[in-house]
């Protein structure tokens, strides 16, 4: 899946639906520099764009709204892209006519801005222990913490990442009856009642039995509302593993948050 040029100058209208606000495109840069390992110091620019330029698609497929600043940050790769592909001579051209190398900036920033994320986590951390909170409901749930973890400020990009594997595996297989129409309230509700009382179920089995791409990307932009709203929190037994989805009553707290 690749960007759509022209979205960068005319991005299209937003979905009217009330959806959550998403991390910023150095969140995203983060999270994909610890999925797949990379040294900061040495960014793979090629390999970092082509994945943040698959976020940005995916959401434009969805027509979701998206900040300013990520199409910002798309430029600015795309830019590093292109600088990385010249030749050495002309590298050093453009280094010696640029106050600083815009390069070693993006990486100055992701540092200072991991710092203040992990400053965040141990307050959030400290406060939970504080607040000395304890599980409402049966020994089962307590259990769940011990097992699993929230995929904290991850969650989004995590779960558009397993949603863009299913969307693949749908189009590889044969084509199907085109279903009913739904609605994402309607998936919503559909949603709440299987993940009823604490519940849990695997994020892929919430597209096992759609019949067309309409459902699955309704189905998923449900999931997105009900993460924002908090009525359902995203969790991992292991790190980018198979992603899983809790129901919380009211009065439920959340698992803390993980780094």
């Amino acid at each position: 899946m690749f960007l759509n040029p022209e979205f960068i100058e005319n991005p299209p209208a937003p979905l009217r639906v009330d959806l959550p606000t998403f991390q910023g495109p150095l969140d995203l840069l983060l999270y994909l520099i610890k999925k797949d390992e990379i040294d900061i110091y040495s960014i793979p620019i090629e390999r970092i764009t082509e994945g943040f330029l698959n976020h940005l698609a995916l959401m434009q497929e969805l027509n979701l709204e998206i900040a300013g600043e990520y199409i910002v940050m798309a430029a600015t790769l795309l830019y590093l892209k292109s600088r990385s592909l010249l030749p050495k001579e002309q590298q050093a051209i453009l280094e010696e006519n640029e106050e600083e190398d815009p390069c070693w900036e993006l990486i100055r920033q992701l540092l200072e801005y991991k710092k203040f994320k992990e400053l965040s986590y141990k307050l959030g951390e400290l406060r939970d222990k504080q607040s000395k909170v304890a599980w409402r409901g049966s020994d089962d749930r307590n259990l769940i913490t011990k097992k699993v973890e929230r995929l904290g400020d991850d969650a989004i990009f995590a779960l558009f990442e397993a949603f863009q594997k299913i969307l693949e595996r749908f189009e590889k297989e044969e084509q199907r009856l085109i279903g009913d129409r739904f609605t994402v309230g309607e998936k919503i509700v559909w949603i709440r009642e299987l993940l009823a009382n604490g519940k849990r179920i695997a994020f892929s089995e919430l597209f096992s039995d759609a019949r067309d791409r309409e459902e699955l990307i309704v189905t998923f932009l449900a999931v997105l509302e009900l993460v924002r709203l908090r009525q359902i929190q995203a969790l991992q037994s292991t790190l980018f593993g198979e992603i899983e989805l809790v129901g919380l009553s009211d009065g439920d707290e959340a698992l803390p948050s993980g780094q």
